[in-house]
């Protein structure tokens, strides 16, 4: 992707389902767990790189003896930071005390990290400070065992204020209006309140306070914690989580907004965001890694009794669509099909953008993202030309000489490697015209494989501010000469905020907004913003069920391709000397190529939720007022 576009995050959750000395009998490591964590939050450091977390807990301790483990990082390389400072203090224990190499029962009684149930998360800071205790996991603690909770998630919550003001009625203090923080103690306050229940009945049940902590672990109900917990939650979330005792979950929204899969054999459970990361790290086939159903939690008792729970009432299906085009990693066989058709889909439009003249044009790609919509872009070329192909043959009627049909058959795409991805430019001076001259060198571009006389393609996953592109890319493509550049991207135009964990918060800040906004001044309707502005502000005291999303009125002025052309515009300027044109996906082309993430509320407006709606009207009466905060 072009332009720099942040996302939380991913999520990894193990619970060993044997005791420790099976793993190291198996396995020759009673670490296992800690190994195959490292790799799950590895394989999806795609997801989050701004920090990681890793939390342990270990089953059955005695009273006295630290159960719970926690670490978190930072750093620049935070997944490698944080198992640098595991695998230190491992090997530290194991040197100043030689007896616990082979003893599992020390090694757990004595060594931190090494436990049964442990949870991973990488992240990326969407927006506030990146500080490390903004890190997931978060930990609630108390001395009873069972109101121990330690929550991480992939998720934001566009309702975080009713939340929280949700614990103050109830009596609770938060100690910060951060939407993981209401989200913990919403589910905390339901633990305690459960574990109070169920200690007042086993002592009107005759069993005394030792006797009644275990049985409390037993009966403790994850699934009613859950339902009670989300039942106001709006947003977009995979919600992991982990008891003090053993329990563990991890809850999907009822859109299935965000992504959760899980492997289970007689050994393990395993969660993570991504399939291919469970598959590669546990050498499983495809069909073996489930995706848990929206609204449903996947619960792992102590015991190791594992349930698939209903928690909310499914909505409608709206998975996010941006997994499939750029954030999920593309090892996935559905995702890589997906993408390739992306490309593939974008071909009728491209031939038609270049007259069909595809001796005369030049295809590439963005790196490194967009590579795989760009083969099945290629794939698309190769059959329009074999077509063209077969159809001169058959036109010389059996007389053609070896020559001319040696040259036929010659014909194939140009592909070539043009946008090479620079090392990390830091924009050091703070002066404009500096910055924008540094920005414009984020890519560097091959020479001496376009001719003035050729068309350059070159695909990108999404399009959202245009900024690289007229800083940096198109003006680095029009130092090789083409005739025309024309800018492809595999996702239709981003033209609303996505507040379910997406940076993209400010309407200003994406390039279809601000294409259709100098449409609306030149075709004299620039009074729609202000009727759009009043209607929006007549809905801030209304319900979200209530809110109607105004800023779809605007778009509808203008058809895609006048934005796309306005677009073509905007990303170039008077000292480009190529003919400039865009070219997006058009929105069924997207669900064809994406049939199980229909989720598009970016490019159609149409939220999951009703508190996407509220986003979107808070977002335009932003702009409209000249505010700089986030709508949510």
């Amino acid at each position: 992707m072009s332009d720099a576009l942040k996302h939380e995050c991913g999520i990894a959750q193990i619970r060993l389902l044997k005791p420790l000395e099976f793993y190291k009998e198996k396995y020759g490591s009673a670490f296992y767990g800690v190994n195959k964590m490292y790799l799950l939050m590895e394989k999806q450091h795609n997801r989050g790189q701004d920090g990681a977390g890793f939390a342990s807990i270990k089953l059955d301790t005695q009273p006295g003896e630290r159960y719970i483990s926690r670490v978190r990082s930072i750093a620049q390389q935070p997944i490698q930071d944080i198992f640098a400072q595991i695998n230190e203090r491992i090997n530290k224990e194991l040197t100043e005390n030689p007896e616990y190499v082979d003893n599992v029962e020390l090694q757990k009684k004595h060594i931190p990290y090494i436990g049964e149930v442990l949870l991973g998360h990488v992240r990326y800071g969407t927006f506030g400070k990146n500080s490390v205790e903004s890190v997931h996991p978060f930990l609630r603690q108390n001395n009873w065992m069972h109101r121990n909770l330690i929550v991480a998630g992939n998720f934001n919550m566009t309702n975080v204020n009713e939340l929280f003001d949700g614990l103050v009625r109830i009596g609770q203090h938060p100690k910060e209006m951060a939407d993981t923080v209401t989200i913990m103690e919403k589910i905390g306050h339901f633990l305690d309140d459960a574990v109070s229940k169920i200690y007042r009945k086993l002592k009107k049940e005759g069993y005394n306070k030792h006797e009644c902590s275990p049985l409390i672990a037993e009966r403790l109900n994850v699934a009613k914690i859950l339902k009670k917990s989300a039942k106001d939650w709006d947003g977009g979330y995979a919600m992991a989580g982990l008891l003090g005792h053993g329990d563990s979950f991890v809850l999907r929204d009822p859109a299935g907004i965000r992504p959760v899969y899980y492997y289970k054999d007689d050994e393990v459970v395993v969660v993570a965001s991504e399939r291919p990361v469970i598959q590669t790290v546990f050498n499983v086939d495809f069909d073996d890694v489930k995706e848990l159903e929206p609204g449903h939690a996947i619960i792992t008792k102590k015991s190791g009794e594992v349930a698939i729970k209903k928690i909310l009432e499914p909505l409608e299906r709206k998975a996010c669509s941006f997994e499939r085009i750029y954030f999920s990693r593309g090892s996935d066989a559905e995702i890589y099909q997906e993408r390739k058709n992306l490309g593939k889909f974008l071909m009728p439009k491209v031939l038609e953008a270049i007259d069909n003249d595809t001796k005369n044009t030049v295809f590439s790609y963005i790196p490194n993202t967009a590579e795989t919509s760009f083969f099945g872009m290629i794939e698309t070329v190769e059959e329009y030309l074999n077509k063209k192909k077969t159809q001169a043959i058959l036109d010389g009627n059996g007389k053609l000489s070896a020559e001319v049909v040696t040259n036929i058959l010659s014909e194939r795409p140009r592909i070539e490697k043009i946008a090479i991805k620079d090392v990390k430019l830091r924009t050091f001076i703070t002066e404009d015209s500096s910055r924008d001259d540094l920005v414009a060198h984020v890519y560097d571009v091959t020479y001496g494989v376009i001719k003035p006389t050729d068309n350059l393609v070159i695909i990108d996953d999404s399009i959202v501010r245009g900024t690289t592109l007229k800083k940096s890319i198109i003006k680095m493509m029009d130092r090789l000469h083409p005739k025309k550049i024309i800018v492809v991207s595999s996702a239709p135009q981003i033209r609303y905020p996505d507040c379910y964990g997406i940076d993209m918060a400010r309407l200003e800040d994406l390039i279809a907004f601000r294409a259709m906004l100098e449409l609306l001044e030149e075709n004299n309707k620039y009074h729609l913003i202000q009727e759009v502005y009043d209607k929006c502000k007549a809905q801030v005291e209304l319900e979200d069920k209530d809110v109607r999303n105004f800023v779809k009125d605007l778009y509808s002025q203008f058809s895609a391709d006048a934005i796309s052309d306005k677009i073509a515009q905007l990303i170039s300027n008077e000292n480009i000397n190529a003919e400039v044109v865009a070219i997006f996906q058009p929105i069924e082309n997207l669900h064809k190529a994406c049939p199980k993430n229909l989720g598009d509320w970016y490019f159609t407006g149409n939220y999951p939720t009703a508190g996407g709606n509220r986003v979107v009207n808070r977002a335009f009466i932003n702009f409209f007022e000249g505010n700089k905060d986030r709508a949510y």
